[in-house]
């Protein structure tokens, strides 16, 4: 890992991380972590732009979404408030034919895919499971039990190496993302297992943000995260998930060194979650607010935006631009999400089986036919 305090930043945790751009808004050029890796990225102008852009944005529609929970519109919603940095940069390190397989919480990574927002509201006010179409996307369906999705990652990517995807540059890799409370389950540590001697084209993101709902960090773990991939004998690193930078540069090399026939890399964005764990937790229970204020300066829009200003690569005009798109977005989120309409509850039996099935075929009828006898009752 590279511990000098002059490439990782005076705020690193103990052990380090990679960092290319600091909390202040410095860019630091690269990063040479202890394995002769050099880390760095070559961004024009509009492509910072558009880096800050997307944290922007997405914040802002993770914003309205836990507005609209509160409101009563959404049964739940899983805030990814401070670790934008982390999923944007993940995001867009992804090639158009590498897959990625999400928790519930992965509304920046959705949104870099080109998946339409409105798509994950749908399974938060109940009225469909998610609809969009995951092979188009090369996005999984959102999960919820925790941890398991690393599994279904591993055999995914096992069979992209059965079929003879990987080896070159433009072979296929995959991603799955988890929390550092997932690490303590079962499953995380089986597709750890099968990802390692199957050499299959993985990467792990682990995005920690300290806390496991309510347990923070030193309940799961008496080593830092990224320390486990040795165990399972392939690379961990760990780096600075408020950094949209390096955490763009470090999966970029992760997924590109998994296509071409490396195996799995365990990647632990170190982060924080500034809001609760979903919105029906109550974070003041079990963290004080003085920690919360600590991560305040650590930012990832801030620190990006006072890059841009330093460099003057973007102004007050552009910044303003941002906020209103962002902002206009957002309420057409809203207006979509009111509109959705109610599903009939016969619709559950709707594409259970892709081919159908006898059986719920005389489920549905029997359904149906329990329906109308209400028809014309007060019921």
């Amino acid at each position: 890992m590279a511990n000098d305090e002059s490439e990782v930043g005076a705020d690193a945790p103990a052990g380090g991380f990679v960092q290319l751009l600091t909390p202040e808004g410095e860019r630091i050029d690269s990063v040479t972590t202890a394995d002769g890796t050099t880390y760095s990225v070559d961004f024009t102008d509009d492509e910072y732009k558009e880096l800050y852009r997307d944290l922007v944005t997405v914040r802002r529609l993770d914003a309205e979404a836990t507005a609209l929970q509160r409101q009563g519109e959404l049964g739940l919603w899983a805030s990814l408030l401070g670790q934008e940095a982390a999923q944007v940069g993940s995001g867009r390190a992804l090639r158009p034919q590498d897959m990625a397989f999400p928790t519930y919480r992965e509304h920046g990574v959705l949104y870099t895919r080109g998946i339409d927002p409105i798509m994950p509201f749908g399974l938060f006010r109940g009225v469909d499971q998610g609809g969009w179409d995951a092979n188009k996307y090369k996005f999984n369906s959102y999960t919820i039990v925790i941890g398991s999705q690393t599994l279904h990652a591993t055999g995914y990517a096992m069979g992209v190496a059965i079929d003879g995807k990987t080896g070159t540059p433009d072979g296929e890799a995959v991603i799955a993302y988890f929390g550092d409370g997932a690490t303590s389950q079962g499953e995380v540590n089986e597709s750890f297992v099968w990802a390692g001697v199957f050499n299959a084209p993985m990467v792990f993101f682990c995005q920690n943000n300290q806390y496991a709902i309510s347990e923070p960090l030193e309940r799961q773990t008496r080593i830092p995260l990224y320390r486990r991939a040795d165990g399972f004998g392939f690379p961990g690193i760990r780096i600075d998930g408020n950094d949209v930078l390096a955490t763009y540069a470090v999966t970029r090399a992760a997924l590109d060194n998994a296509r071409n026939g490396q195996g799995p890399t365990l990647i632990e964005a170190y982060t924080y979650r500034m809001g609760a764990h979903t919105s029906s937790d109550d974070p003041t229970r079990y963290r004080i607010a003085s920690e919360v204020e600590s991560w305040k300066p650590k930012d990832p829009i801030s620190r990006m935006k006072a890059f841009l200003t330093k460099q003057k690569i973007a102004d007050d005009t552009f910044f303003g631009d941002v906020d209103e798109s962002a902002k206009t977005l957002a309420l057409d989120l809203r207006e979509r999400v009111l509109a959705m309409p109610d599903p009939q509850p016969i619709s559950m039996f709707d594409n259970v089986y892709p081919t159908g099935s006898p059986e719920i075929d005389e489920q549905r009828k029997q359904f149906a036919a329990y329906q109308a006898s209400f028809d014309g009752s007060a019921h």
